[in-house]
């Protein structure tokens, strides 16, 4: 299953790396905000060379984050990850104005009677 998310970058965390058994690790947490009318804030992972993708980005990008969902347990308690598998700068921040709403025109000075008729009062 492969879940989508697109947002704007929020914040860039402090990049964590180490050794494993299997070798060299780096991992960098990001937050990103969703573009709804209810925006969301998600935290996300990014893993191995993702997170060098994710150092050519700026706070204030618009991001399409493809991730998987991971659910581990340790000591009878349950921990979720995000983590992104693919990261792609989106064109320039979607426009969140509301559409122009169309008035009748206004009566010229000339005619005060020009205008069209209003057909909505209530006697």
């Amino acid at each position: 299953m492969a879940l989508e998310l697109i947002g704007k970058l929020v914040k860039t965390l402090p990049l964590q790396s180490g050794t494993s058994a299997r070798g060299a690790w780096s991992k960098q947490d990001f937050i990103i905000e969703t573009q709804e009318q209810y925006p969301r804030k998600v935290c996300v992972a990014a893993w191995g060379e993702r997170v060098n993708e994710l150092s050519a980005l700026a706070v204030g990008d618009v991001l399409k984050v493809s991730f998987n969902v991971e659910s581990r347990e340790f000591n009878e308690r349950w921990y979720t990850d995000v983590k992104a598998w693919r990261i792609d700068k989106q064109g320039a921040a979607q426009n969140t104005a509301l559409p122009a709403t169309e008035y009748a025109p206004l009566p010229s000075e000339d005619d005060p009677f020009s205008a069209p008729p209003v057909d909505d009062l209530p006697f």
